[in-house]
């Protein structure tokens, strides 16, 4: 059986995927779509490293690479445990980055073939230890916290689809949870598998098929009340990811297609781990709104001293987030947004 904080990862993970579907990157599914680098077993995702063969639940890759950089894929892993996650899971995540990323070798007589440069992000719906940090900071891999107020409605969702799954495989004594069947159901639904990749995975539980679907239809709806809603990645000049929500998706396309590099403002509200904040344009402040978390670490030494919290606020504007980078995929092809912090905008409100 699937213990509960699992089957809310996988929910998680699947939820993350239709959130970021137009974040400039396509699902990687099959091991048809690059026989070289990926495998398949039970239908379960491989990636080959120089060691192991590592399962991967959601792979990306970016449809853009960047100057003097290799073809970027992107490990999302999700966790949704009731405390923070721990150090032990970005150590893994760091193993297994260092083995996919030494998965090279050039024989004499062998065929030439495309090389990546492979990336983790680990998503938690509970924020990280300050070991876990301390680690991710340290061996590049992205943390992105999603505990905020941003993603309550996604949290509840998941929490309640994971608490009705987990009452259906008591129910119906399923032994072994059908992971790539739940999957798949996801993702024709939500419309995240590629196009013409066909879906492995099945389930002889015809009872427990029946429920279950019952309950994913449930989530698919809770999900797609938010159609509007959309997690986008802001690169900034800082080792680590942003986390963008929008609160209206086409407010904000309306205006950066007509402004794709223009100059906002920052807001931010609550102290230390409670810390939110929201981005809006210079010029027009309703206009659009994208709300975000820094890493946790950041906000503890932001808020470490009362009487400094006002400057220390301004460094990391100053020094973190002088420019976002926002890649979203436009039909078949990329765009990047700009978006400037300007010393004259790097104040408090």
């Amino acid at each position: 059986m699937a213990k509960r904080s699992a089957l809310r990862g996988y929910l998680l993970e699947e939820a993350l995927a239709w959130l970021l579907r137009h974040s400039g990157y396509r699902l990687l599914v099959d091991e048809r779509q690059d026989r070289a680098e990926l495998t398949g077993a039970g239908g379960a995702l491989r990636v080959r490293g120089r060691g192991a063969v590592h399962q991967v639940d959601v792979l990306g890759e970016f449809a853009f690479t960047p100057a003097f950089s290799l073809p970027i894929r992107l490990f999302l892993e999700a966790k949704y445990y009731r405390e923070k996650c721990r150090l032990e899971v970005v150590r893994n995540a760091h193993g297994v980055l260092h083995d996919v990323n030494e998965n090279f070798m050039d024989h004499e007589g062998t065929r030439p073939r495309r090389r990546y440069q492979y990336t983790y992000a680990l998503f938690s719906a509970n924020g990280f230890t300050p070991e876990a940090q301390r680690y991710a900071l340290a061996h590049q891999i992205s943390l992105v916290d999603l505990s905020g107020e941003s993603f309550t409605w996604l949290r509840k969702a998941i929490r309640t689809a994971a608490a009705d799954l987990y009452e259906a495989q008591e129910d119906h004594a399923v032994e072994r949870f059908p992971v790539a069947w739940m999957r798949r159901e996801l993702r024709e639904a939500l419309g995240t598998c590629p196009p013409g990749v066909p879906l492995s995975g099945d389930t002889n539980a015809v009872q427990f098929k029946a429920s279950a679907t019952v309950v994913l239809t449930h989530f698919v709806d809770a999900l797609e009340q938010y159609a509007a809603a959309e997690l986008l990645l802001g690169f900034p000049s800082a080792p680590f990811i942003l986390p963008l929500a929008a609160q209206d998706q086409e407010q904000f396309l309306s205006y950066v297609e007509q402004s794709p590099d223009h100059a906002v403002r920052l807001r931010r509200s609550g102290q230390a781990a409670t810390a939110e904040w929201t981005l809006s344009p210079r010029e027009d402040e309703d206009a659009y709104r994208l709300a975000f978390k820094l890493p946790e670490h950041i906000e503890e030494w932001i808020s470490g001293i009362a009487e400094k919290e006002r400057q220390r606020t301004l460094d990391i504007k100053a020094q973190f987030l002088s420019s976002i980078t926002i890649y979203r995929m436009n039909g078949s092809g990329v765009r990047a947004y700009q978006l400037r912090y300007e010393p004259s905008e790097l104040r408090l409100p």
